[in-house]
């Protein structure tokens, strides 16, 4: 079997990403950025269902340095390029933020073109396509792209916008042979492999545990990380993916009070202490002139998005969870592991 490069190894989507490759067979070699965290990817591959043994290699390498990617692709037919900064509040610097996202991309494919690497599948963001526009009721696709000076355009979002561009631009004109596609998730939950928590399942569990203590009218797309998996291996080898962006979404999206009502329906005295009051508009405003965490959700305030997974669906036959299982296997993931 051909070796498949995953970048960031021992976060939430590319440990799942790992763990369907080892299930089929294939050999794989992560990077993380300190070799010393090989057991903590190797338990959590065990944890869910597969002792990688021999198949598995590690190499060391971190998106704000050069050092390491020759090394880390060296051999590899596939890269599956999931690694990439996200904070969980305001950065503090966000030029940082948007240096080491693009900049690290850009490493990633050097290496990658200059090893003779046959396709790089980038893991992108909704963030990269339903942002920066005026309310509009056709859903987001593929063919959309997040204005990165719009008003409701954090950082976060500038930043794998304008790292998902500056891919494609260094494909279109440095990358050679080397082929590109692009998956675009929404936020991503479903079952954890460890303790390491994504941005997406720490917003499940301040539910749980009663940090929010209020619901703001937010809504957001919901796909399972087993699904997003499941697409990066589709695309990694599927002749009509190459050139080609695809969203991840299971559904419509969420409101947050609806994510609320789901785990207290579904989770009993699990989820004694999640939200019930949705507040207005007004009274979210008014925390956020005293709470960082509200003052993150105003731009987003009362904004319905929806996006389509049809081009997945058709293209790939991919064929995505429903939301509610994504939200729940995350919970009980966080109950199991006792974190909430």
């Amino acid at each position: 079997m051909s070796m498949v490069l995953v970048t960031g190894g021992s976060g939430f989507i590319a440990g799942h990403i790992v763990l369907q490759l080892l299930a089929a067979g294939q050999r794989v070699r992560v990077t993380v950025r300190r070799l010393a965290r090989e057991a903590d990817v190797r338990a959590a591959l065990k944890a869910g269902g597969v002792d990688a043994g021999e198949r598995l290699s590690l190499a060391e390498a971190d998106l704000r340095s050069d050092a390491g990617w020759d090394a880390a692709v060296a051999g590899c037919e596939y890269v599956m390029h999931v690694a990439s900064p996200f904070p969980a509040g305001v950065p503090d610097d966000e030029e940082e933020l948007i240096e080491t996202a693009r900049e690290g991309t850009l490493r990633v494919l050097r290496a990658a073109r200059t090893a003779g690497v046959r396709r790089v599948v980038l893991t992108s963001s909704f963030a990269a396509i339903g942002y920066g526009h005026s309310v509009r009721n056709a859903p987001f696709d593929e063919t959309s792209w997040t204005n990165p000076s719009g008003p409701d355009v954090q950082p976060y979002i500038r930043s794998k916008t304008l790292a998902e561009r500056a891919a494609w631009q260094f494909v279109a004109s440095e990358g050679s042979a080397l082929e590109l596609a692009v998956i675009n998730p929404v936020a991503v939950f479903g079952p954890l492999l460890n303790a390491d928590l994504s941005t997406s399942v720490v917003l499940i569990r301040r539910l749980m545990d009663g940090t929010i203590p209020a619901l703001a009218r937010v809504y957001f797309g919901v796909v399972d990380v087993r699904d997003v998996a499941d697409l990066h291996i589709r695309a990694m080898t599927h002749p009509a993916a190459a050139g080609e962006r695809f969203l991840a979404v299971a559904g419509d999206f969420m409101s947050l009070a609806e994510v609320a009502g789901l785990l207290r329906s579904r989770l009993g005295a699990a989820a004694t202490k999640v939200a019930r009051w949705e507040l207005p508009d007004w009274l979210v405003r008014l925390a956020a002139t005293r709470i960082p965490a509200a003052r993150l959700a105003l731009p987003q305030l009362g904004r319905r998005r929806n996006a389509t997974s049809a081009k997945a669906r058709r293209v790939l036959g991919w064929a995505p969870r429903p939301r509610e299982e994504a939200i729940i296997a995350t919970a009980e993931s966080l109950i199991r592991l006792g974190l909430a």
